[in-house]
């Protein structure tokens, strides 16, 4: 029992430890759910295309799957493809994987389901990505120039760090249980504003964040609406078995 109470002890206060190293907390932000507008999935897609594809790819999702959320495929092809790709295949990225493991150290993930592999304690997947793709600060330290609050010593830079401008955060150092922690309290704008205003900005990675959503589950929609008839069905079908139960039995009652 000795040894059960001190392991326990002990792990607590390695908890504390490595709580007090990072030193900075954040919370996640809610993602406005925008899985069924599909202005915002189509805008979210290009987003996509344009930002994300150079680095990432979306290997179990095909372009012409994009006509599920209200494009045609000659505008598939138009405005989402490159000259050498074809209506039928999957998001491949554009980057040697090699080349980016060398550049990155790591290879970048596939991204089709990451908005379902990313929950955790402070959310949704979708909350993930949506507060990880607004807290991108400048950070001179690192090999990328660049940092996260949700991803610290993240490899991969701030790509769209043009739309956003350079941004520092604020903390406020606090004592938490006999250690200082430091509690984000907004953010700073330095060196050149971007090209969206904060509210734009936030509106678009709403958007990426709506289309990486959909992408983990293309048939979510449809997979509700049938839900909803068949459990219409069962009521139905459930009185009409309830009342051929009360007339098969009257008669031996």
């Amino acid at each position: 029992m000795k040894k059960i109470i001190l392991s326990v002890v002990m792990a607590l206060g390695l908890a504390g430890a490595v709580h007090a190293a990072g030193g900075e907390t954040i919370a996640w932000d809610k993602a406005p759910d925008r899985v069924n507008d599909l202005p915002s999935l189509q805008n979210g897609a290009k987003l996509f295309v344009n930002y994300c594809l150079n680095c990432h790819s979306a290997a179990f999702m095909r372009y012409n799957r994009l006509q599920d959320i209200g494009l045609t495929e000659q505008q598939i092809k138009d405005n989402l493809l490159f000259t050498t790709d074809r209506v039928g295949e999957t998001m491949k990225a554009n980057v040697d994987p090699k080349q980016a493991k060398d550049w990155f150290g790591a290879t970048p993930p596939d991204l089709t389901l990451i908005a379902r592999s990313r929950a955790g304690h402070g959310g949704t997947g979708a909350d993930y990505l949506y507060t990880y793709m607004r807290t991108f600060y400048k950070d001179d330290t690192k090999a990328t120039g660049w940092n996260n609050l949700v991803f610290p010593s993240v490899g991969m830079p701030h790509v769209l760090w043009e739309l956003q401008g350079d941004r520092q955060p604020v903390f406020e150092t606090i004592n938490e249980n006999g250690h200082e922690t430091k509690v984000f309290k907004g953010w700073n704008q330095v060196g050149r504003p971007g090209t969206m205003t904060p509210q734009q900005y936030d509106a678009a990675m709403a958007d990426l964040v709506g289309f990486l959503q959909w992408m983990g589950e293309p048939a979510q929609n449809q997979r509700v609406r049938v839900g909803v008839w068949v459990l219409l069905f069962l009521a139905g079908f459930t009185l009409i078995a309830w009342r051929l139960n009360a007339a098969y039995w009257k008669d031996i009652k």
